[in-house]
């Protein structure tokens, strides 16, 4: 049955393929790259007064949330602008895994400071909370579903000037610093959604490896999941020759556009990062080498899927996050139930992996080889299989919860997890 399964997609997706428009308008699709200014290096958050002082900021907005207004990252950012003279306000009420409405709380503080520099220093959480910001600050009579992606908003494209956002990720993760992506739970629904435009990613990426020296264990743990996850599904997304028709202008092109030649290269190296150094980070928080390479890994995977996309995985992954029940994870320090949207999304990762071999096998069987199989007489029918079994090992050898059943969820959740996935 799981056999047949695949080759009704296999089916379906050359299906579409054959059936693409070949008019001389639409015979090519075209490959983009956008990704932010990126600055690295231990200590180089204390240039962040330089840099809005060189940006000519009057009033500036620094996101954070509670947690970490508390924390030596918060801290450094505080220092440097006190140094530099730089009026600021701060909103820490950023909530971990954002809502809507955790949006419109932050876009109303937004709009009543009309601020012309942002600085958002978190996780992903922040960082996407401050984009959202940024954006509908700079768009005042926008309603908030105008710029959510379709089919849950109207999708529109971004042709409002934003102002500046200088990203300070504390996590080595989201690889936010680097995208047009910023992600929230859409509490009606009970699913996550998102928006997806160049036009919101941040100006500047600060990372700075002493920020992940205070990060608890399953926070690195789950962080790096989601840097997996984001390197596997760029690698082996559809690619972008194979998507038609070609976008009528430029504009109009999804930020996601399928694997590329270009983002292959950046998934690719996050993924040789990721075998290396995550469980030396997980395991050893003295482990400098190790946090400080996951860190960069984050960013680089950003580099990959903000252009490529991710796919099952992540799309599989919102409602799991957006239906929890109970779950609350270790290390976080919350007061909601919580999946960690890496957690999310490594859960599937295996069934995920094992299906979408039939399309790209080579590449699933050199992701594996990345992460430790041994691949020397493998056949590459069995491309999915041995990917699939290599990350279960990864996952196993790092406790992770094992499966859905473990955070929560039981059979009769699944027609309503497969209803929240659908729209991804």
């Amino acid at each position: 049955a799981m056999a047949a399964g695949r080759d009704r997609a296999v089916r379906l997706l050359r299906q579409l393929q054959r059936a693409a428009c070949r008019c001389p308008s639409h015979c090519h699709t075209y490959s983009q790259m956008a990704i932010s200014n990126i600055r690295y290096g231990e200590g180089v958050t204390k240039e962040i007064g330089m840099d809005l002082q060189n940006l000519g900021a009057r009033r500036v907005c620094l996101m954070t949330d509670k947690n970490l207004s508390q924390l030596p990252p918060v801290n450094a950012v505080l220092n440097s602008l006190a140094k530099y003279g730089i009026n600021f306000q701060m909103y820490d009420n950023v909530r971990v895994e954002p809502t809507d409405h955790s949006f419109l709380d932050a876009i109303k503080f937004a709009k009543k400071g009309e601020f012309d520099a942002y600085v958002a220093v978190g996780g992903g959480s922040v960082i996407d909370t401050c984009k959202a910001a940024n954006l509908y600050a700079s768009s005042p009579t926008s309603d908030f579903l105008d710029y959510v992606n379709a089919p849950i908003g109207k999708g529109k494209p971004v042709t409002v000037p934003l102002k500046p956002l200088i990203a300070v990720p504390t996590t080595a993760g989201t690889g936010s610093e680097t995208t047009g992506v910023a992600i929230f739970d859409f509490k009606e629904l009970k699913v996550k959604t998102g928006i997806a435009s160049r036009a919101i990613k941040p100006t500047l990426g600060i990372i700075d490896p002493l920020h992940t020296l205070s990060m608890p264990e399953r926070i690195v743990a789950n962080s790096g999941f989601d840097v997996l996850c984001h390197a596997l599904e760029s690698y082996t997304a559809l690619p972008y020759n194979m998507r038609s028709p070609c976008p009528s202008n430029p504009i109009n092109r999804p930020a996601y556009q399928g694997s590329n030649p270009i983002s292959d290269v950046w998934a690719l190296h996050a993924l040789r990062i990721v075998a290396k150094y995550l469980k030396r980070a997980i395991r050893n928080p003295e482990d400098h080498e190790a946090r400080a390479s996951m860190h960069l890994a984050s960013a680089f995977a950003g580099i990959g899927f903000g252009n490529a996309g991710v796919h099952l995985c992540h799309g599989m992954s919102y409602p799991i996050s957006g239906l929890v029940k109970n779950y609350k994870a270790k290390d976080y320090n919350v007061d909601h139930s919580l999946v960690p949207h890496g957690l999310s999304v490594v859960l599937t990762s295996p069934a995920v992996f094992a299906f979408t071999a039939q399309i790209h096998p080579e590449r699933h069987l050199e992701a594996a080889e990345i992460l430790g199989a041994d691949i020397r007489t493998a056949r590459i029918k069995d491309a999915g299989f041995i990917l699939a079994d290599t990350l279960r090992k990864f996952l196993f050898d790092l406790n992770v919860d094992d499966g859905l059943a473990a955070i929560g969820y039981s059979k009769a959740d699944i027609p309503a997890l497969v209803k929240g996935t659908l729209p991804q």
